[in-house]
């Protein structure tokens, strides 16, 4: 065997081998919630941390990736829920019929994408730059939208039949956000990864000009992946709607950075060390369980932030660490 063909076995054994020793880093961490957080392994524990951490975070996660995949990143998921979360609870509140209520408030989403698109795809501005816009123009929207922001709340008086269960329903069991994520997933795994156009998003990703050179519609693969994360995050604006039964301004940013963590630690884990569905599912799966590890071991709320900011550094950092080895072999 070569010398040249022994350096990618080697560079791909040892990127497996740091995939292999984070899961076991991770798989003794739960151990270890499991021996001293009360409760931890519990079925009630795990199905309320699936259906009220995992599924939210996982869908504007799954979002978050999609734009990851073209080297992107997109700072106004959390506009984008809120728009959505805004518009339904403002229509069921007028009585409006809950389906038009619903295509109403991803209308408003997808409007959030568009503006997105436009701003890259058009006009030339920088993704971050672009999205961080977005992320400071819909803040004041809301402001100017509620008075100051304040808070619409809805009455069981006014909630139509079906409102509750965009949350709390279930189908075979299992509750229908935890299908929304399945369908989700699966749906952007075979975009990203059998399409032609996400193909085309990494190629874009790894190599814009590449892309651009060799005939790439690259405004179109823009608007695609802007316009479809702004829809899937829009999802979680609905479902929070009907949890709480009302509209809080700004709460769609508390998924944000999280968001961004569990797409790049999931890039971490993927074979191919870019951003990919299976990886971005495994990242939110961590980020949610240690979250709720050191919750139900006492740490307060700004503590927990500090321990998951470090994770996501390590991880992050692993990855980093790896491919320079990888680079130097």
């Amino acid at each position: 065997m070569s010398e040249l063909t022994v350096r990618p076995v080697a560079a791909r054994a040892g990127g497996n081998l740091l995939s292999l020793l984070m899961l076991l880093a991770f798989a003794l961490l739960l151990l270890l919630f499991s021996l001293t957080a009360p409760g931890f392994f519990t079925l009630s524990n795990i199905e309320s941390v699936l259906l009220n951490n995992v599924a939210p975070l996982a869908i504007v996660a799954l979002a978050m990736t999609v734009v990851a995949s073209m080297g992107a990143v997109d700072l106004s998921v959390g506009t984008a829920i809120d728009f959505s979360c805004l518009v339904l609870v403002t229509l069921v509140l007028h009585q409006v019929g809950l389906p038009l209520a619903i295509g109403a408030a991803l209308l408003a989403a997808l409007c959030v994408g568009l503006f997105n698109a436009f701003l890259i795809a058009v006009l030339g501005v920088e993704p971050f730059l672009a999205t961080l816009g977005t992320l400071f123009i819909g803040q004041s929207v809301q402001q100017l939208a509620s008075n100051g922001g304040q808070p619409i709340y809805l009455l069981s008086q006014v909630l139509p039949p079906g409102f509750s269960a965009i949350s709390h329903g279930s189908w075979l069991g299992i509750p229908l956000p935890l299908w929304v994520v399945a369908l989700l997933a699966t749906g952007l795994h075979l975009l990203l990864q059998r399409s032609r156009h996400g193909r085309a998003l990494n190629v874009f990703g790894s190599q814009s000009s590449v892309a651009h050179y060799s005939g790439i519609h690259t405004k179109r693969l823009i608007t695609l992946a802007f316009v479809i994360s702004a829809v899937t995050a829009g999802l979680v604006g609905l479902m929070l709607a009907s949890n709480v039964k009302a509209w809080v301004s700004l709460s769609g940013n508390a998924y944000l950075l999280n968001a961004i963590g569990a797409a790049f630690i999931g890039s971490t884990f993927s074979r191919s060390r870019r951003p990919s569905v299976p990886g971005t599912l495994l990242g939110v799966v961590l980020l949610s369980f240690v979250a709720n590890g050191l919750l139900l071991i006492g740490w307060n709320f700004y503590w927990q932030q500090v321990a998951t900011g470090v994770l996501i550094f390590v991880v992050l950092a692993a990855g980093a660490l790896n491919r320079r080895q990888r680079g130097g072999a």
